[in-house]
């Protein structure tokens, strides 16, 4: 028997509870491939499915947690054995798939990826879903060319935003980091950022379709508004990679910015990328990441934390990394 956070509905009154119950190898979904969980992580996705709506969750009881680091226990794939250190994002884990809240988990061996020998499975989850991404919007940017000049990261207190920022500054580019919460400026500048920007002053309404060229390159992380303000402000042919929805799915833009500056909007999905880009992503990881900044955004948590903490998450009130240690 182990541990797992378990999620469960009632019926009658469609609301959902999170408890840390006792469940057996059994119980778990059917996969080719076992792992000893040993992290996991909170991700916005992962408080929609902790909630009392259930969010994201398609089926119940269910178990969140939408990405995970930990040991193969068993195998039945040629690609894995006993004993190796994997990392899995993605693939509806912790939606439709049992997740990584739970000391073991049971998943397809296509999903997994190889831990980097540069990473231990706390650092690869302190990095997550979330850094993850992060690495696919610069890898994105790259492949298009940063122009000269500030680079924007909005939502830079976040997940996303905080791996960002912590990776372009280490590849020597300025960083310009987007935060609502003033508090966090000596955290972001503790990442790299060299210029701090109210989120007010990114995302005030504006009607006009271009303004001064400022960004080289732009890791946006909230969408709706800020992003339309937002590619009206880049260079001639600069880049958004765009990650988030927080600020909405709509985009009150024109097509202005992409006919006369030649923008690109890059659209960054990491759910179902294809294996050797997940394998060198990860790797970049672990070769382009500050290990020393990695430390500072780390909050740590347990199992019985996550009921709070999904709801803390919604709220726009956690910082950083939450790594959640399932043994512990």
């Amino acid at each position: 028997m182990f541990n797992a956070l378990m999620v469960r509905k009632d019926e009658e009154t469609g609301k959902t509870n999170a408890a840390v119950e006792e469940i057996g190898l059994d119980d778990l979904p059917e996969g080719d491939v076992v792992v000893a969980v040993e992290y996991s992580t909170v991700n916005y996705k992962d408080g929609l499915c902790i909630g009392p709506g259930g969010g994201l969750v398609r089926n119940y009881p269910h178990v969140p947690g939408i990405d995970f680091a930990g040991t193969v226990e068993s195998s039945e794939s040629d690609r894995y054995k006993p004993g190796d250190k994997v990392v899995l994002t993605g693939w509806r884990v912790g939606e439709v798939h049992w997740g990584g809240y739970a000391q073991k988990a049971s998943v397809k061996a296509d999903w997994l990826v190889p831990l980097p020998s540069a990473l231990d499975t706390r650092q690869a989850m302190a990095v997550g879903t979330a850094g993850f991404t992060a690495m696919l919007a610069v890898m994105a940017l790259e492949d298009h060319g940063i122009k000269d000049g500030p680079v924007l990261v909005t939502g830079a207190a976040g997940g996303v935003g905080s791996v960002a920022t912590a990776i372009l500054a280490k590849l020597g580019h300025e960083v310009a980091a987007v935060t609502g919460r003033p508090e966090t400026s000596d955290y972001l500048a503790s990442l790299g950022a060299t210029q701090i920007v109210p989120r007010d002053d990114i995302n005030e309404t504006t009607k006009r379709p271009l303004e001064a060229e400022t960004w080289a390159g732009c890791v946006d992380a909230v969408g709706g508004n800020m992003l339309a303000r937002v590619l009206g402000q880049m260079k001639y042919g600069a880049s958004v990679s765009a990650v988030g929805l927080a600020g909405g799915a709509a985009l009150p833009t024109t097509v202005i910015p992409f006919l006369l500056r030649g923008v690109n909007l890059l659209g960054i999905d990491s759910v179902m990328q294809p294996y050797d880009n997940r394998v060198r992503a990860w790797e970049r990881i672990s070769t382009d990441l500050p290990m020393d900044k990695l430390e500072t955004m780390m909050q740590p948590a347990t199992l019985s934390d996550l009921p709070n903490l999904g709801a803390d998450i919604l709220k726009g009130q956690v910082k950083g990394r939450v790594v959640v240690d399932v043994n512990a």
